[in-house]
């Protein structure tokens, strides 16, 4: 597997690409052919918080990650153990869906079956919504009255449906549709 890793306000040494480099290793096995696949690293420093956010593409699905540790390393450590419990967690799925992809990466075989612990969640709730439009202003400030982390509109210029979302940093984010 093939890294990219940048700091952002971070310089980042010999030491932390060698650590990044041996934890990231271990998602090796999980890869037909892994030297194909690049993941994309990158690190950075918010007040006391040690940031790394790991993004490794495949023609199946990106797999994403982000964690926060006042330590680096620790951060490191969350970080794979997350990706690593998201590709056990979501075997049987990637599965179903490597069946009508071609060029399948992974290795299933080396996916333990995840024991849920948990109960199967369920979609319980089902809403319809009328999206009127308007504008980002008006948006946000729907979002906040409701008290809810992302908030679905129309958007009054492009008279498209576009979601605006609250952002882990406490900024807004928009997903526009086409």
């Amino acid at each position: 597997m093939k890294y990219d890793v940048r700091g952002d306000k971070l310089i980042v040494t010999d030491a932390i690409k060698s650590y990044i480099d041996e934890k990231l290793g271990r998602l090796k096995r999980y890869f037909k052919e892994p030297e194909k696949i690049t993941a994309r690293v990158i690190l950075k420093v918010r007040g006391r918080d040690q940031i790394i956010e790991v993004t490794i593409p495949t023609n199946l699905f990106t797999l994403r990650s982000e964690e926060s540790h006042y330590d680096l390393y620790a951060a490191i450590d969350l970080v794979i153990d997350k990706l690593e419990r998201q590709l056990v967690k979501n075997k049987s799925k990637m599965q179903k869906n490597a069946s009508k992809v071609k060029n399948n990466e992974f290795r299933f075989e080396n996916i333990d079956e995840y024991e849920d612990t948990e109960e199967k969640r369920t979609i319980v709730k089902r809403k319809k919504l009328d999206t009127k439009p308007m504008g980002e202003e008006e948006a946000i400030l729907q979002m906040n009255l409701v008290g809810h982390d992302f908030f679905i509109y129309r958007d009054a210029e492009t008279n498209e449906i576009d979601v605006l979302y609250r952002r882990k940093d406490g900024n807004y984010g928009i997903i526009e549709t086409k």
